[in-house]
């Protein structure tokens, strides 16, 4: 028998437990130094996406909608809005609703570029709202994390200019799973707020079990302006191939963002976000699993001496002393699609929780390929 700790032993079982027969026997294998049979499937753990969802609800709801999906008032937008107005304890008209929290995000991006201004935020960062800023005109201006892989608020508010017109934060970011602590943040977009957009993208904001951290939606409750913080049913509600985001900020902002938006989402996408949303459930299912991939992965970082992020996402972010592409490429081969490179952190990798005994695979691979 391999030289196994009694905590790797009570891991393995552990996870065997709330990962099915199959999946319980190759964890519990795995944990006496046998090997795990390669899945007869290629194991995404690139776009962080939920691998559990869309939950049963969901899915009924999606099959309730087919008949309507001939008319054009097929679900109640109205419905929608109220729900996530008291969801998060705003008015509705507070609310913009999108095709993913993706067309906020570009939608935000327009307004800063019409304005001919340029666009602050932290390097490396979620992209969306930066390139497409970038491609209608912005200068985006990229200011790189610190020394601890934190978003660096003292040296985004220095490089701000006169004709800065948005500030972008990713709270918690990405690809670093990092948060900013909850009482600077909150300084700064106050501060920072007075004369410019700022958004706060949370689109993990639900996975986070971190004291330090907090959500801006309370400036959007207080009516400050100038603050949008925005939210996605693709990660928490594992909804990513439907498109359905939200947008919360002072009226006068939502209004303009609805106006320019482009996209509109389907009666299949409302109704499941609908029943989604009042599904606590699944949501707390999720955030278990997560936390369960989570440990398996970040025992692996401890053991083979990885430089990592600890998480406060659905995502881990570690060194691995190689050329991503060619991490990449060797995953692949193994029946895993793992993340892209993030300039100017080219040998570092993003890692989607998939499902435990999923994980397991991908531990074994990556000792067999780097360990």
């Amino acid at each position: 028998m391999a030289n196994v700790s009694r905590r790797q032993i009570l891991l393995g079982g552990g996870l065997a437990l709330g990962s099915g027969l199959l999946p319980g026997v190759n964890l519990l294998r795995s944990a006496y130094g046998e090997e795990i049979s390669r899945p007869d499937y290629m194991v995404r753990v690139c776009f962080n996406e939920n691998p559990w969802g869309p939950s049963r609800v969901s899915l009924q709801a999606m099959a309730d909608s087919f008949k309507y999906s001939n008319l054009y008032g097929g679900a109640d937008r109205r419905a929608m809005m109220e729900l996530m107005g008291r969801l998060n304890n705003v008015p509705a008209d507070h609310i913009s609703m999108g095709t993913g929290s993706g067309e906020i995000l570009r939608t935000a991006g327009m307004l800063a570029s019409m304005q001919d201004g340029s666009v602050v935020c932290a390097d490396p960062t979620y992209h969306d709202l930066i390139r497409y800023a970038g491609n209608t005109g912005s200068e985006i201006i990229k200011v790189p994390v610190d020394e601890n892989f934190n978003t660096d608020l003292n040296a985004m508010y220095k490089a701000i200019r006169r004709d800065t017109k948005c500030v972008y934060l990713v709270n918690p970011n990405n690809p670093i799973p990092s948060i900013i602590e909850k009482n600077e943040l909150r300084d700064f977009v106050l501060e920072v707020s007075k004369d410019r957009m700022v958004f706060i993208d949370e689109a993990y904001y639900e996975f986070v079990d971190n004291p330090d951290y907090g959500t801006m939606m309370g400036l959007v409750r207080d009516g400050h302006k100038n603050i949008v913080v925005s939210r996605t049913a693709s990660k928490i509600h594992g909804m990513a191939g439907l498109r359905v985001g939200f947008g919360f900020a002072h009226p006068d902002l939502t209004k303009e963002i609805t106006t320019r938006k482009t996209g509109a989402m389907s009666v299949l996408s409302l109704n499941a976000a609908y029943a989604a949303y009042q599904n606590d459930e699944f949501q707390k299912f999720t955030l278990r699993k997560n936390k369960e991939s989570l440990a398996i992965i970040e025992a692996m970082h401890e053991e083979l001496g990885h430089r990592y992020v600890k998480s406060n996402a659905n995502f881990s972010f570690f060194e691995t002393g190689h050329d991503i592409q060619e991490v990449y490429d060797a995953f692949l081969r193994e029946g895993i699609i793992v993340g892209r490179a993030f300039p100017p952190m080219t040998k570092w990798l993003r890692i989607s929780m998939a499902k435990p005994h999923e994980m397991e695979y991908f531990v074994q691979t990556y000792k067999k390929l780097y360990g």
